[in-house]
């Protein structure tokens, strides 16, 4: 399929080799100020010069930017010195960070000054090289200055360049573009921006003069292939367009260290964890110049910040938190401060990932598991930004499940074993949004407009009849929603289609882009008292009769209506949700596979009197890392059994307040959340029982009133699920999950209009505009464009499915064994499932007593059924 077209650089290119090809001031510049050229720029610069499209994956600190920008400059000095260089866009960049453009202008407006300066030593005059930006922060009256002398490079962000393709004056500007160059493609590629972005850059190539060059930056992913045609499109017989990969990503030298923070992670009270925690993240802050410590979320960001401040006295003005949720204002002043040197240690949840440039960092902490090797891979690469200096990482682990899984992403990352980035598939209203702009520049025939969608990446196997719905849909065909004020936006007739109306044009600008407005929803009691507000991604979670913990208080959700929730207090009732759920970072499939089977390795060495040495040495881990790792499969393997990844085992332990199934599937938590809601549902619609949910990376727990039991059958029956999408299709019905990604998948697709004339709807309107919505089509269309979207989104890109499909499949082909048990406490490995699926467990201190207990009574047990004098407790 066309893979010969996209070729991998073999060809290092010498430093005369690439100066012969400079102008002479560039020549003279790079000489002066860098001397000789990175690895990225051997193997990048003369490919571009040529005309080749490229994607370089490389670190941070490698000089990537400067390879992509290098060439483009020169030719624009050579023009500049003939007097050719015209009032026209040459280069277009477009960065997923409004931060990093102005970043970026910084970065090119001084080596630009400088090059002047040497042309001048050198006798020559050079004209100015100007450099623009344009985001939603730009002035109108910036935009208009920039139609009459556009800028030579142009900086801009995704959402800002679909609209700038429908600017009526502006995008005949955009024509003349010679050089593409998208950044931080890893950060765009798996999400809707990116397929939002493919589609505006083959737009953009529709109506340029002529094919321009694409250049894609990347940090560490895999696989590039994928990444490629994604940067490169296809052409209009399906294959991908040529050009080369640079693959530079192994130059740095990576240093991965994994610590268990206490020789004992169980019975180690919480305060003396913390205190252990924090005196070791003192000594490395301490031993290094500016350490960056990431936690998985927000709220562990800003508590060990103030931690760190609260206990070492010395720290204070030195140590800062930087995410999401603070203020821009906020987070440029770290920025800022980090830059200049002036911090010891910044923590952060996921904020710093992308590539602001902050030079003096030497260590990067990571304080349990990042999920992915290569978000390991990206946070570790901060450290040491220089091309020649170490990337130094430390990775913590706090609790027995996650020092396995580091052990197993550290090893992967030193081997360079990345995880499969996924990039969603046919994005309908991704799709509807596009073909509005498109009607909106000029009249298109059916087929051609289809031609140009599908040299997109993420459209290439689009198929016509989704493509035909998604027209219908914007031309109103589909009756009875003009009553919910849902209008026809263009005309279809004939093979043909266009804009329709006046106000199609605001439409578009006002509500271009894919990323859904965040909202706070608000918490009422049923007697309409305010209590408080939680996250949307919190709300999407819950189930009536659910009972969570807010300012202190347990309630139990009713149902919602709009933008609120309504609740019931129940005071001393036991919550079925931890607070701390909406934030977690979900273990990638690739990377639980690979920990299955590091589960069959451990096994084989428990006989063994050298196992604490063997996984040392294997596994490059401390001494108390792997006494804790050896003590915890033996524990399990005395109690129960191993799963790994020939055998599932299903524990059942039979309760006062309820049954619980374990169903230790390590799958990674996408996959476990679409496997358990389509189990849940099988069990729910057989036993006529509210079914409860724990789920984790490792396995999900099945929740049953006390009178209902599953047998052995039944629980093998569950396993054979004959079409699992549909199942779970059915599944989501009527959850808050899919009312709310409905609201955001009808924003996206202008279904429903988030501003419209200069006013913004408000979400709760939004939202209750939605679910009338989802009812109607629901009834009346059933393969309407974005209802096959939501389901699509939430299965494809929130879940899972594909991967808990081929897992099924491996157990019905025999390929993975279940085995069922019946228990009376649940076995070692199910301990944090049974955690979070305990009512008593609100606060992380509950989880630790809770999981004391367990392996007290387990450790007892065991005791009682071995003779053999073996220290069972390492």
């Amino acid at each position: 399929m066309g893979e010969d077209r996209i070729q991998w650089a073999r060809r290092e290119y010498s430093d005369e080799e690439i100066f012969s090809i400079l102008s002479e001031p560039v020549r003279e510049w790079f000489r002066r100020k860098f001397g000789s050229f990175t690895p990225p720029q051997r193997y990048a610069v003369m490919e571009i010069h040529k005309g080749e499209n490229v994607l370089i994956s490389s670190p941070t600190g490698s000089g990537k930017t400067l390879s992509a920008f290098l060439s483009a400059i020169n030719e624009l000095i050579l023009l500049g010195k003939e007097g050719k260089l015209e009032d026209k866009i040459y280069v277009l960049y477009v960065s997923p960070l409004r931060a990093l453009n102005n970043d970026i202008k910084r970065n090119l407006e001084g080596p630009l000054a400088e090059i002047k300066e040497v042309a001048k030593e050198l006798g020559y005059d050079l004209p100015e090289i100007r450099v623009g930006i344009r985001t939603s922060d730009t002035s109108s009256y910036e935009k208009s200055k920039m139609v009459k002398k556009p800028p030579h490079i142009l900086i801009t962000t995704p959402e800002s360049l679909a609209i700038a393709l429908n600017a009526p004056k502006f995008r005949e500007r955009l024509k003349t573009v010679k050089y593409l160059i998208i950044d931080e493609v890893h950060a765009l590629a798996e999400n809707k921006r990116g397929s939002h972005l493919a589609l505006s850059v083959e737009r953009l190539q529709e109506m340029a003069e002529e094919k321009f060059v694409r250049i894609g930056l990347s940090a560490t992913i895999h696989p590039l292939e994928e990444i490629a045609k994604f940067v490169f499109g296809f052409d209009d017989d399906g294959k991908p367009r040529p050009g080369l990969i640079v693959d530079v990503s192994f130059a740095k030298q990576t240093e991965i260290r994994v610590e268990s923070v206490v020789e004992d992670l169980i019975y180690t009270p919480a305060g003396e964890l913390s205190e252990a925690l924090y005196r070791r993240l003192a000594e490395l802050i301490r031993e290094h110049r500016t350490t960056l410590i990431f936690t998985n979320t927000r709220s562990g960001a800003e508590r060990v910040a103030f931690n760190l401040k609260k206990r070492y006295p010395e720290f204070e003005g030195l140590i800062e938190a930087h995410h999401s949720s603070l203020s821009r204002e906020v987070r440029l002043d770290v920025e800022e401060k980090l830059k200049r040197g002036e911090l010891k240690a910044v923590v952060t949840s996921t904020s710093l990932e992308l590539g602001i440039d902050i030079g003096t960092i030497d260590l990067v902490v990571l304080i349990g598991s990042p999920k992915s090797v290569n978000r390991a891979l990206q946070r570790i690469g901060r450290a040491g930004h220089r091309l020649h200096e170490v990337s130094k990482g430390v990775i913590l682990a706090l609790d027995r499940d996650d020092l396995v899984e580091v052990t197993v992403l550290a090893h992967n990352a030193r081997n360079r074993r990345l995880d499969r980035v996924r990039i969603p598939k046919n994005p309908l209203d991704v799709l509807a949004q596009h073909l509005l702009g498109m009607a909106l520049n000029r009249v298109w025939e059916v087929d051609e407009a289809y031609r140009v969608v599908k040299r997109a990446y993420p459209f290439k196997d689009l198929s016509f009849e989704d493509f035909m719905s998604v027209l219908r849909y914007l031309a109103g065909e589909y009756a009875g929603l003009e009553e919910r004020k849902v209008y026809a936006k263009i005309w279809l007739e004939d093979g043909r289609f266009g804009r329709r109306g006046k106000m199609t044009r605001a439409i578009y600008y006002m509500n271009v882009g894919t990323i859904p407005d965040e909202a706070k929803i608000r918490v009422y009691t049923m007697d309409k008292k305010l209590i408080g507000t939680v996250e949307e991604e919190f709300a999407e979670r819950l189930m009536p009769g659910d009972v969570f913990v807010l300012a202190g208080r347990t309630y139990e959700f009713v149902k919602s209506r709009g933008n609120k929730l309504y609740v019931i207090p129940r005071e001393g009732a036991k919550p079925t949700i931890p607070a701390w759920f909406s934030e977690m970072l979900p273990l990638s499939f690739d990377l639980a596979l690979d920990i299955q089977r590091f589960r069959r390795e451990v096994k084989g060495l428990l006989k063994r009197k050298d196992a604490v040495r063997r996984l040392m040495r294997k596994y490059g881990i401390d001494e108390k890392a792997s006494r804790a790792i050896i003590a915890y499969f033996r524990e399990q393997a005395r109690y129960s059994i191993i799963p790994d990844d020939e055998t599932v085992l299903v524990e059942f332990v039979p309760g006062e307040k309820r049954n619980r199934y374990f169903f230790h599937t390590l799958i990674g938590r996408r996959a476990n959340d679409a496997l358990s809601r389509a189990f849940a549902y099988l069990v729910s619609k057989r036993k006529n029982c509210n079914v409860g949910i724990a789920i984790n990376d490792n396995g999900f727990a099945l929740l049953l009133p006390p009178e209902v039991e599953l047998s052995e059958e039944e629980v093998m029956e569950l396993f054979k699920v004959e079409d699992l999408r549909e199942t779970l299709k059915r599944a989501l019905d009527n959850t808050e999950l899919l009312k709310r990604r409905f609201r955001h998948v009808a924003n996206r697709g202008l279904l429903i209009l988030r501003r419209y004339v200069g006013r913004s709807k408000r979400l709760g309107r939004q939202q209750v505009m939605a679910v009338s919505l989802l009812k109607v089509l629901k009834e009346n269309y059933p393969d309407f464009p974005l209802l096959k979207e939501v389901y699509r989104e939430i299965m494809e890109d929130k879940m899972d499915v594909e991967s808990a499909e081929l897992f099924l499949s491996w157990v019905r082909e025999g390929k993975i064994r279940v085995v069922f048990q019946i228990h009376s406490v649940p076995s070692p490995f199910a301990f944090n499932l049974e955690a979070i699926g305990s009512s008593d467990v609100v606060l992380m201190e509950d989880r630790r007593e809770l999981i004391k207990q367990l392996h007290r009574k387990i450790m007892a047990m065991i005791k009682e059924t071995t003779s053999e004098d073996v220290e069972l407790v390492v």
